[in-house]
């Protein structure tokens, strides 16, 4: 994300003020900001056509804020706005997508009867439960630098040694705080599924 937000800040020379502000905002945030953005990216993205992936729809959401084509209204904070970006993207991939399938099967599909194409697009209920627990996370571990290490490392997809290795975190610290983070989740009734 840092070489990406370095090499379109250089080009925003040329634009207006707000995308500069965009561009310092994007470059500013802290590493807890960047696991919620990769967070979002990863809700938004779930399923998505094409091969695209969660890396694709945030990198494509920062090109439109530092291009201007997306301005960042400063009254909204960036988080949300970003996460708005990457949803909106993600909303003309699936319309694109059913369009072609409309197209290819001739529009042969009779009205109101969704294709196995469309009913695989994320639910609006659903995505509204991942985004609340996914609130729910940050605002319960938003204070614990170790949790947030696993949970940026579990997004990721690292086994927990890869985890302790690449967040410099002891087997110890590592196992101490998933015990801690796990009768917090419990507590709160939300899943805890690995281990």
């Amino acid at each position: 994300m840092e070489r990406f937000t370095e090499r379109n800040a250089r080009s925003v020379e040329t634009v207006d003020h707000t995308t500069v502000d965009a561009a310092r905002a994007i470059h500013a945030l802290s590493d807890a900001n960047l696991v919620r953005l990769k967070a979002l990216a990863r809700l938004w993205s779930r399923g998505l056509p094409g091969g695209l992936g969660w890396t694709d729809i945030l990198n494509e959401a920062i090109v439109r804020v530092l291009d201007g084509s997306r301005p960042w209204p400063r009254k909204v904070p960036l988080l949300a706005f970003l996460s708005g970006v990457m949803r909106s993207i993600c909303d003309d991939l699936w319309r694109k997508a059913r369009r072609e399938l409309l197209v290819r099967n001739g529009d042969g599909c009779a009205p109101g009867a969704p294709s196995e194409e469309a009913a695989a697009s994320p639910d609006p209920e659903r995505t509204l439960a991942a985004a609340q627990a996914l609130a729910e996370v940050d605002r319960l571990f938003a204070g614990d630098p170790s949790a947030l290490k696993i949970i940026a490392g579990l997004a990721e997809g690292f086994t927990p040694g890869e985890i302790c290795r690449s967040y410099g975190m002891t087997e110890l610290e590592y196992d101490t705080t998933r015990k801690r983070m796990r009768r917090t989740l419990l507590r709160r009734d939300l899943a805890w599924s690995r281990p």
